[in-house]
């Protein structure tokens, strides 16, 4: 609702010139958006839930035959641009102009942009120079973020000169090429950045401008060997790469800031995981990380700090993004994985965890605060870790409660992993009360698509032949197909079942709804990553798309370029 009503001004009041401008509208309203909701609850949260969901999605995106700029050059259905590059990362380069210029100079450099622009259709070339000249920065490199596709890697070296007192940082950009794109520029980077000490005490922060492929920083004074915290609150959208598990671990143990904290320790728990999977993979039993599960320990012990936080932190990376950090992806080995991880440490933890439910389960159910859904979220999280070892009576008394949609929801979820009469009864009586809701009903579809049990393809392939069923309804596709294109593990059954009903769905959707029937076309522009039968899976579902004489150009668009 913020986002449709900042669209007043960025939007409205002042709009694109042509649709190549795009991002500045909407980028441009995801940024006051997000700052909207920043305001309103946890600014450390909102970052990391924004931040997770550029990463598993945009990322992806610009690593695939998709990867288009911020502003694309050319379009064959502009409907197609509706992507989160233009939106996500499109609010990231907003970002990144207030990271370099500071908030005030932001402001004013916002407020002449909108005022020399009113009732007029602007460019970002329009936008850039009301940020130039409030602020009297040269931004003019900026635009290589709208020029060119791709999410930059930043590697660095370091050297601690003791007698000297002198510590030097070297970083460097990498880009790899993307679809017409085979060089890359050097992007304009702003690096906030601190430097610990080794007690985990901040010695210093600044903000630091890579804008060359190697820079190097010298830093002065400095009394021992510092611990540097780079992209804080992740400020730019790039890869950081390199950095030690033992660097990780302290990171997250001390770092002062909150994003860097939780990205630390996402970025330990990917490598125990990715360890983990090659040992799966080598037919070796799972052994759960000792420090893994004590940072989740302490985060627990600590969670009354920041709760919302709490829940964050104590959460494993997603199957989606351990996908993208692995050669050849393995949906298989990494489900098997990351429930091994959650059943180990719903069992080491059980009283950690019980604790938690008891103390963060006695908010008012219907208490909209911050500190209330932070509550719930630690809560909910703490019921899934024991469900995940076998403990759901939690999850069975919390749905029987009834008590929000918040809980009922977060304890179907749970229940629904579990092929079972207890997740039976509760998806039939959530159904038998909802039904006549359909926003509410979205959930219910979207619940059993997203589950990870062994029958969710045959469930998702019942359910479109449900009754509450209808590709004219949009949000249903997306609620179901969507959602289920979206299941690591159980889209890509090795079978290939799961692309033959993406296929299905595409071609019948795409003469009511050439838009969604695109959108979903995307999913496949992955293949080339995953193993040898899979891949050809994936490249005949979309021959088998393109073969359709009467395709749309926008499911065309799409499909093609995902196969090229």
């Amino acid at each position: 609702m913020a986002h449709e009503y900042f669209h007043n001004w960025t939007g409205d009041r002042v709009t694109c010139r042509d649709w190549f401008q795009l991002s500045l509208k909407e980028g441009l309203t995801v940024f006051r958006d997000q700052e909207y909701m920043s305001d309103q609850f946890s600014a450390a949260v909102k970052r990391i839930a924004d931040v997770r969901m550029l990463r598993t999605t945009q990322f992806r995106d610009d690593a695939g035959p998709l990867a288009h700029p911020v502003r694309p050059s050319s379009y064959l259905e502009i409907n197609n641009f509706y992507t989160t590059t233009i939106y996500e990362k499109g609010a990231e380069v907003v970002r990144m102009y207030r990271t370099l210029i500071g908030r005030e100079a932001f402001r004013k450099g916002f407020d002449a942009y909108i005022a020399n622009n009113d009732n007029s259709a602007a460019t970002v070339e329009d936008f850039l120079a009301a940020m130039q000249s409030t602020s009297g920065i040269d931004l003019s490199q900026i635009m290589t973020w709208y020029e060119q596709a791709g999410t930059p890697e930043i590697s660095f070296d370091e050297h601690y000169d003791a007698k000297a007192r002198r510590f030097t940082l070297t970083l460097r950009q990498h880009t790899r090429p993307t679809p017409g794109q085979p060089e890359k520029q050097p992007f304009l980077i702003p690096v906030a950045m601190g430097l610990l000490n080794p007690t985990g005490e901040e010695g210093m922060a600044d903000l630091l401008i890579l804008d060359k492929a190697e820079k190097t920083f010298t830093f002065i004074n400095i009394p021992a060997p510092p611990v540097p915290s780079l992209f804080r609150n992740f400020s730019a959208p790039v890869k950081l790469l390199g950095q030690s598990r033992e660097r990780l671990a302290f990171l997250a143990a001390h770092d002062t800031d909150l994003f860097n904290r939780w990205d630390a320790l996402q970025r330990y728990a990917t490598l125990c995981l990715l360890d983990a999977i090659a040992e799966y993979q080598a037919d070796k039993p799972f052994v759960l990380d000792a420090a893994l599960k004590d940072a989740i320990a302490r985060i627990l012990t600590n969670a009354a700090q920041d709760p919302a936080f709490a829940a964050e932190a104590i959460l494993l990376p997603g199957e989606s993004l351990l996908a993208d950090e692995m050669s050849v992806v393995d949906p298989d080995a990494i489900h098997a994985v990351r429930n091994a991880a959650r059943a180990a440490l719903g069992t080491a933890l059980r009283t950690e965890f019980s604790a938690a439910i008891r103390e963060f389960g006695n908010c008012a159910p219907h208490d909209l605060s911050g500190h209330a859904m932070g509550c719930r979220a630690v809560k909910n999280a703490a019921i899934g870790y024991l469900a995940a070892a076998g403990d759901n009576e939690r999850a069975i008394t919390q749905f029987a409660a009834n008590a929000n949609m918040t809980d009922t929801l977060a304890a179907l979820a749970i229940l629904a992993e579990t092929p079972d009469t207890n997740r039976d009864n509760a998806l039939n009586e959530f159904y038998g009360r909802w039904k006549s809701n359909p926003l509410v009903l979205d959930k219910w579809f979207a619940v059993q698509a997203r589950a990870g049990a062994p029958d969710t393809l045959a469930r998702v392939q019942y359910l479109t032949k449900h009754s509450d069923f209808d590709l004219k309804n949009p949000n249903r596709v997306r609620a179901l197909i969507g959602a289920f294109a979206s299941n690591q593990a159980r889209f890509h059954e090795k079978s290939g079942a799961g692309y033959a009903l993406l296929a299905d769905t595409i071609i019948a959707l795409d003469a009511k709804n050439p838009q969604i029937a695109a959108r979903l076309c995307t999913v496949l522009g992955s293949w080339r990553r995953f193993d040898t039968n899979r891949q050809n899976l994936m490249r005949e579902t979309l021959e088998r798309i393109l073969a359709v004489e009467t395709l749309s150009h926008n499911s065309y668009e799409m499909a093609s370029k995902a196969l090229a």
